[in-house]
């Protein structure tokens, strides 16, 4: 998977160049970003996490998902169509370091191209940029198309589709050192195949 994206280009700089660039000069800030979203925030511990999430469930705003191995929030309104976003945290020594979210457009299906991953990946770009801010460095993928990562401190988002269906958002503490391979979600190995080589 690594050698995927050795021909990856970045608004024709150096890949390695312009994160690695963006990257040290954030951490070097000292600036800490760990808001997330819904009152979730990177450094959260595991049991403040649970119960934060129950508290939301009580007044209706996140479910179980199907499978009951996610958070269900139902979006209706920050995207252009209602879609269904799903997240669950990775913790380290009880904390939560990253945080992957998983969206779907409710309505999809082959022949709906409106409501394709590629349209959705840049609707959920212009939404972050609302709310996040601009400045996320646009990356070509070999076989994901567009990916897009902004550093904000220690904050790392990285955006790109999994599939037909399927956009990824990952949140990353970038100042928690960690052994790449311990990702071990679906989410976690795409998004090292599109970062690895970067950092």
């Amino acid at each position: 998977m690594v050698g995927l994206i050795a021909g990856l280009i970045i608004n024709g700089c150096s890949p390695r160049s312009k994160y690695e660039r963006r990257l040290k000069h954030e951490l070097a800030s000292g600036v800490r970003y760990d808001s997330l979203f819904m009152g979730i925030y990177l450094g959260m511990p595991e049991q403040d996490f649970y119960t934060h999430c129950w508290m939301l469930n009580r007044e209706g705003l996140i479910k179980q998902s199907s499978n009951n191995t996610t958070v269900e929030y139902a979006i209706k309104e920050e995207l252009k169509y209602p879609a269904t976003m799903n997240f669950y945290p990775e913790f380290v020594q009880g904390k939560i370091i990253e945080m992957p979210v998983r969206f779907i457009y409710n309505g999809w299906a082959p022949w709906n191209k409106k409501l394709s991953s590629e349209n959705l990946k840049i609707d959920v770009l212009k939404w972050y940029e609302k709310v996040y801010g601009d400045g996320f460095i646009k990356v070509k993928h070999s076989k994901r198309g567009m990916a897009y990562i902004r550093i904000d401190g220690n904050r790392r988002i990285t955006i790109f589709k999994e599939d037909d269906l399927h956009v990824w958002a990952v949140f990353t503490d970038m100042s928690v050192k960690r052994d790449l391979n311990d990702s071990t979600s679906k989410a976690g190995i795409i998004h090292d195949e599109i970062t690895k080589d970067l950092e």
